[in-house]
């Protein structure tokens, strides 16, 4: 006998329902997935519901399956992968397209709820941000009341169902809260979920082109947030060292890539001086290795996870694909790799032959006329500061050799302009030199007292090596663009000396609802999202648990869960529990057991009335009395005459 298949409409009131919570759950999805999957899963829910209303057919196995092997291989094309967030809540979208065009009864629906939550919950994989919570309240909410609309009575009205589903979560609500609170945490987690290796970076690169860092400066998103112990450093002293490149192939510089070292034999060759300053630092995902802080680190958390490379940048073991936190203590006065090997001298002056032959014949010119390296390297800072030379957004494009065309012909240019160009100059001088990736500056935000670092103070300076002193800063862009190394880009926009450069000014009121946002942002950061073991250790210990470990909380957490469960239980047999049988039941079933006779379910006063004359005791104008002084009692007028007549009847019959 063949399998039907037809629909007969019975799923067309709940199909809208499931259908909704399908696209809530695959909404934060949608940025991330293929723009063929959206719009697979799109066509086919609209194609389901027609289906539904018309009572057609669903469409038949063989195309299913060739639909579903082709929407596979095309997620395995797409990401080259089937495992991570990325592949899996795209695959887990098709899955829920491909199952829509299935649906037959409700337990297929079910399928497809239980494929929403886990499209809810993979979201969170990605990132946790302020709205994820009221995202996910409503999400669950709406899957909920999906489900309960799928075996709702036909009087039975949304806003009924949506209530019972909002009581469900506000039973669930204490025991998710107290779990997240006791349940203990550990510093790394059991499994590293991939996330989406497709989407772009944001942020610095391991390379430099021109125009690569200006690019940025438009951009207002968040690369770290700081907070300091003591008072926060001068702006023109916030350098935040990312990584170092130290190769030239005469247009671009790239260095290596993060190589495991030793972070004691490092920290070694660094001599410090002055006070050091101690802060926190917040890094958003970057999707790579590197890790900021203020030039130059000697003291950082994380243990191993973190290490100093031999250029003095800090990176991590694996790329950052979650925000993480770390504690660091710099010190602003520095020296470092005071000795240097031959080898790695010539491995900084190294510069392409043949390539931007101006700029080494100027070279050459000046250091003759300066005489010394310290006066070579001033004479060079007074060029840019004294001659035309501009500091923009939009620079010109250059030429074959465009540290030439730079320096003697458009002589404008962003930071990666003039740390390149310098950088040539020096080596073409036999001054060791390298240029430094990274930030500069910042902005405070009063309201939260932290520093607030954006892609837009993405900044490029250079160091050198000097005799005695080892490696040292120094930043063209001071000598072009003093306001900037003195104000941040923050400040410099702020004050409108930007708009110069090509950088538009913000709205103040804007400006200042964002420092707020910022603020309240903050805030979930480290209350909630940065809730890990230190955290819970220190609540803990404030709740009076003087020692905690995983057995206390462990026990703690079971004996809330436990006084939860016993509390939502009394309120529920409260909610529901049968009501008092009235007083006039209570009399009629004295009555019953003085006859002897059981009464049957449904049976009518009446009826057993009939019954009790023939098979009991009881004489039948005894029977006929109580049964008229209960009717009259139960369902006549209310009164209080009519239970009297019962009480007397029945205590006759004693």
């Amino acid at each position: 006998m063949s399998k039907p298949r037809g629909t007969d409409g019975s799923l067309l009131l709940s199909l809208p329902w499931t259908l909704a919570a399908l696209l809530l759950a695959i909404a934060p999805h949608l940025q991330f997935l293929p723009l063929w999957i959206s719009a697979a899963f799109v066509a086919c829910a609209a194609w389901r519901f027609v289906i539904e209303k018309r009572r057609a057919a669903l469409p038949p196995t063989s195309l299913r399956a060739v639909l579903a092997l082709g929407c596979f291989l095309g997620v395995l094309a797409t990401y080259s992968s089937v495992s991570g967030v990325g592949p899996g809540s795209a695959l887990l979208t098709v899955m829920a397209a491909m199952k829509l065009l299935e649906t037959r009864k409700r337990r297929d629906q079910f399928v497809l709820l239980f494929i929403a939550i886990f499209l809810v919950m993979s979201a969170l994989l990605r990132e946790q941000y302020m709205w994820s919570l009221p995202y996910l309240l409503v999400a669950v909410l709406l899957i909920m009341t999906a489900w309960l609309r799928m075996s709702a009575a036909h009087q039975q009205t949304a806003v009924q169902s949506f209530r019972t589903s909002g009581r469900l979560v506000m039973y669930a609500l204490p025991m998710a809260l107290a779990m997240w609170i006791f349940f203990p945490r550990i510093a790394t987690p059991f499994w590293q979920v991939p996330i989406d290796t497709s989407s772009g970076t944001s942020g610095l690169n391991d390379t430099m082109s021109p125009g690569d860092i200006s690019s940025l400066s438009l951009s207002d998103e968040l690369a770290f947030r700081v907070g300091f112990d003591g008072p926060v450093p001068a702006a023109r002293d916030l350098y935040w060292r990312g990584l170092v490149l130290q190769r030239f192939n005469g247009r671009t510089w790239s260095g290596n890539g993060p190589m495991p070292s030793n972070s004691n034999l490092e920290r070694s060759k660094i001599q410090v001086s002055g006070d050091p300053v101690s802060y926190t630092i917040t890094l958003e995902p970057t999707r790579q290795q590197w890790v900021f802080a203020l030039d130059l680190p000697y003291e950082w958390d994380l243990g191993k996870k973190i290490a100093m490379g031999r250029q003095q940048q800090l990176s991590r073991e694996f790329p950052i694909d979650q925000r993480i936190a770390y504690d660091v203590t710099s010190y602003i006065d520095f020296r470092a790799d005071v000795e240097m090997p031959e080898m790695f001298r010539n491995w900084y002056l190294d510069l392409p032959a043949g390539s931007n032959p101006q700029t080494i014949e100027l070279a050459r010119q000046l250091y003759a006329e300066a005489g010394s390296q310290t006066a070579y390297i001033e004479a060079v800072l007074q060029k840019f500061n004294n001659e035309n030379f501009f500091y923009t957004l939009e620079p010109p494009p250059l030429g074959r050799d465009p540290v030439d065309s730079f320096l003697f012909d458009t002589r404008k240019g962003f930071c990666e302009h003039y740390a390149s160009a310098f950088a040539v100059l020096m080596r073409a001088a036999d001054i060791p030199a390298r240029i430094v990736l990274g930030y500069q500056g910042g902005e405070l935000n009063p309201q939260a007292e932290h520093l607030i670092v954006r892609q837009s103070d993405a900044h490029a300076w250079t160091e050198v090596w000097l005799p005695g002193t080892g490696w040292h800063r120094v930043d063209p862009t001071a000598a072009v663009a003093p306001e900037r190394i003195d104000s941040g880009m923050s400040g410099s926009r702020l004050s409108g000396a930007a708009a110069a450069w090509g950088i538009p000014t913000p709205s103040a009121l804007l400006h200042s609802l964002g420092l707020s946002w910022d603020a309240i942002n903050a805030k979930w950061n480290d209350l909630v999202l940065g809730y890990g073991p230190d955290n819970q250790n220190r609540f803990m210990r404030w709740l009076g648990m003087d020692t905690p470990d995983w057995r206390k909380m462990m026990l703690t957490l079971l004996g809330i869960v436990f006084g939860l469960i016993l509390l939502i239980s009394v309120l529920l047999s409260l909610r529901y529990r049968a009501p008092r049988a009235d007083r006039a039941l209570r009399l009629y079933r004295k009555f019953q057991l003085k006859t002897g006779l059981p009464l049957s379910t449904g049976e009518t006063p009446s009826a057993f009335a009939e019954r009790a004359r023939v098979d009991s005791r009881l004489d039948s104008t005894t029977i006929d009395d109580v049964t008229e002084a209960y009717l009259a009692a139960r369902y006549g007028p209310a009164g209080a005459n009519a239970l009297d007549e019962l009480r007397r009847s029945v205590s006759r019959l004693a």
